[in-house]
């Protein structure tokens, strides 16, 4: 809704006060998202959240009613984060390059947001389901990265893209997403173990959306 022309312009001292409840948001947010990852949610209080970045329990209730309010803002946030980082992929008109690209992105956004990740694809999923996560709509591929990644297998598989052995978009979508999902995962938990020389993840997630789609695409005739 526009303001009407004659309403007042917001005081500094009030964009002030709404700058700094916007950074403790995000910084309760950021806390309960490390804990959430480290301990489990089941395991996680609000107490301990607070305590994370010292402030009272009263003051996080001040932002969030409770945990569940609380986990949905941050799942809606990081997923939309994730789908965000798929939109300008949506443009490119083969799907096979844009699963590609897709790929690449994913493994991207994963990388250089490691928490974000971990709280949404390496700990157990079911507070990512909870009514109060409704800004994010299942299915509706700008918002729900899954959905992006599936309608785009079922064009390529719609128009013969991939071999005939392949015909359910979930089958063949989720055989794309864990193989990318496995090298992001074992370099989050075993990247600084000196037992094995880990390659480049980047580089190696990008050789494996190749072999990928070399494995599953249908041959092109001679």
């Amino acid at each position: 809704m526009t303001a009407p022309l004659d309403a007042p312009s917001p005081t500094p001292s009030l964009l002030r006060r709404e700058r700094q409840r916007e950074e403790t948001r995000a910084r309760i947010l950021e806390a309960a998202r490390e804990l959430f990852v480290a301990n489990g949610v089941a395991a996680t209080t609000m107490r301990a959240i607070a305590a994370r970045i010292e402030y009272t329990p009263t003051a996080i209730y001040h932002h969030f009613r409770d945990k569940d309010a609380l986990l949905a803002e941050l799942c809606t946030n990081d997923f939309l984060a994730l789908a965000g980082a798929f939109q300008r992929i949506g443009r490119i008109e083969d799907p096979i390059e844009r699963i590609r690209r897709i790929g690449i992105a994913y493994v991207d956004f994963a990388l250089d947001n490691k928490s974000q990740y971990q709280f949404l694809f390496m700990t157990p999923s079911s507070h990512l389901h909870r009514d109060g996560l409704k800004q994010v709509e299942k299915n509706n591929p700008e918002q729900d990265a899954y959905a992006f990644l599936r309608a785009s297998v079922e064009e390529a598989l719609k128009r013969g893209l991939f071999r005939t052995e392949f015909q359910d978009a979930d089958q063949l979508a989720q055989i794309l997403w864990g193989g990318l999902h496995g090298i992001v995962a074992l370099h989050i938990v075993k990247g600084d173990d000196e037992w094995i020389h880990w390659a480049e993840p980047r580089a190696t997630a990008r050789l494996a959306v190749d072999v990928l789609l070399r494995g599953t695409r249908r041959a092109e005739p001679a």
